[in-house]
């Protein structure tokens, strides 16, 4: 896997100022309805599986389109990618923009599919 060191101390910069959440957590607030899941990922990657309930969001114009999807900015956001480096960029940028309550699901979609969690195509 090729090193990207630039990136990954952007993201450990990131994972500073933002909580983190695991995929299990994750799932029992995307079910209860309590927090509304996000997924940063390219198109791509969507649509070769994501999280059913997720809403997809790309990480290139996620700050543009989050007011129109999510408009309360104390509503339990969490973000997820495919790894977790992404979602804990686009966390802290919505942070940034006044949301209150953001999360990153830690390991991304990786962590999901390895905890047995269900997806959808």
């Amino acid at each position: 896997m090729a090193k990207h060191p630039g990136f990954e101390k952007l993201v450990a910069d990131a994972r500073k100022n933002i909580t983190e959440i695991s995929p299990h957590d994750a799932a029992a607030k995307l079910k209860s309805g309590e927090a509304v899941m996000i997924d940063v990922r390219d198109k791509d990657e969507w649509e070769e599986g994501h999280i059913p309930g997720a809403t997809h969001l790309s990480r290139g114009t996620v700050e543009l389109d989050i007011e129109e999807k999510v408009p309360d900015p104390n509503a339990t956001i969490i973000c997820h990618c495919g790894g977790g480096g992404r979602s804990a960029l686009a966390a802290e940028s919505l942070q940034k923009m006044g949301y209150k309550n953001v999360r990153s699901m830690a390991g991304g979609f990786k962590a999901w599919k390895a905890a047995g969690l269900p997806t959808a195509t």
